[in-house]
C-alpha cells in the first residue's frame, strides 16, 4: 500500500485510475477493502483513491498526541485531501456519518461532489443495534478486543448486535480477518478507535452538524438502501432534500454495506452520477 504523511500520522491507501479524484471512506473496524466489489465495476477515466481511515482496522497507529475526536478526523481527511493534492474529491460516504461534517467544519474546499451511501447522519449517533454495542465495547474493560475475537467467529459477527444488520449477504472469513488483525496484533490501533469512540459529542452537535449539509455547493448523490435496519430509511430522504443539489437513489435488498449486498447497482448507480458529473 502506499503511505503519505500528515500530522495525525502515517495514513496507508490503495489508488486505481488516472483523472478527476474520487475518495472512498470507509466505517468503524473497516477498511479500504469494503469497496473491493465495485471498484471493478466504476468508469475509467477516474482516479480512485481508499485510505484506510483510524477507525479500528489501519494498518498503523497514529502519533499518540493525534487527535482522533470527530473533529480531529475532519481535520485529518481534509489533511489527506491536502497531502495528495487532491481537487474537486468526489467523496464518498459509507457507515460512518462523520467526515459528512466537513462543511461544518469549514473544511471541505476540496471536496466538489459527495456520494452518500448509508452513514450516521442527524441523531443516528450511533447507529442500531451495532453501534449501541460499539459504544459499550468501548467503555468495558478489553471490550474493543474481545469485539475483534468475536467478529472473527461468523455466527456470532452474524448477529443484529454485529454485522448481522450491517450486510445481508454473509461477510467472508477472509475479509473480517484483514479488517479485525490490526487491532488484534496491535494495542495502538485500539487506542486509535478509543480515543474516537470515547471523545464524546451531544446530539444537537451532531444534528447541527449534518444540517450544515445545507450549504454544501455541490452535486450530491444519496445512494441509500431502503431494506436498512441500521441507517433510517427516511434519514436518506432527508438528507435529499436538504443538500441544495442532491437527489435520492434508493437500493433495493441491501443493509448499510450496500457495495456488498448490491455491487452491481451499487457500482452502476456511481457510475452514472460520475460521468453525468463529468459530463458537466
Amino acid at each position: 500500500m502506499a503511505t503519505v504523511d500528515i500530522p495525525a500520522g502515517r495514513i496507508h491507501y490503495v489508488e486505481h485510475g488516472e483523472g478527476p479524484p474520487v475518495v472512498l471512506l470507509h466505517g468503524l473496524l473497516m477498511n479500504h477493502t469494503v469497496w473491493d466489489p465495485v471498484l471493478d465495476r466504476l468508469p475509467e477515466g477516474f482516479r480512485y483513491v481508499l485510505p484506510d481511515l483510524p477507525l479500528g482496522a489501519h494498518p498503523e497507529p497514529m502519533r499518540p498526541d493525534a487527535d482522533l475526536s470527530l473533529r480531529g478526523l475532519n481535520q485529518l481527511i481534509a489533511d489527506f485531501l491536502t497531502a495528495l493534492d487532491l481537487r474537486d474529491v468526489t467523496l464518498v460516504h459509507n457507515d460512518w456519518g462523520g467526515g459528512l461534517f466537513l462543511t461544518a467544519y469549514g473544511l471541505d474546499d476540496r471536496v466538489g461532489a459527495l456520494i452518500i451511501t448509508p452513514s450516521e447522519a442527524f441523531d443516528n449517533f450511533p447507529p442500531g443495534l451495532p453501534g449501541k454495542t460499539a459504544k459499550l465495547a468501548a467503555y468495558l474493560p478489553g471490550g474493543v478486543w474481545l469485539a475483534l475475537k468475536q467478529l472473527r467467529v461468523s455466527w456470532l459477527r452474524s448477529s443484529p448486535l454485529m454485522f448481522g444488520w450491517m450486510a445481508r449477504r454473509p461477510l467472508s472469513d477472509e475479509m473480517v480477518d484483514g479488517w479485525t488483525e490490526p487491532g488484534l496484533r496491535d494495542k495502538r490501533i485500539r487506542r486509535d478507535l478509543l480515543s474516537y469512540t470515547r471523545s464524546g459529542f451531544t446530539t444537537a452537535e451532531l444534528i447541527a452538524n449534518t444540517e450544515a449539509l445545507r450549504n454544501f455547493s455541490g452535486e450530491a448523490l444519496i445512494l441509500w438502501s431502503s431494506a436498512d435496519k441500521v441507517m433510517p430509511r427516511e434519514h436518506g430522504r432527508r438528507l435529499a432534500e436538504l443538500i441544495p443539489k442532491g437527489r435520492l437513489v434508493e437500493i433495493d435488498n441491501a443493509y448499510v454495506l450496500s457495495m456488498l449486498d448490491r455491487p452491481d447497482a451499487v457500482g452502476s448507480a456511481i457510475s452514472s452520477f460520475l460521468t453525468g458529473a463529468a459530463a458537466h
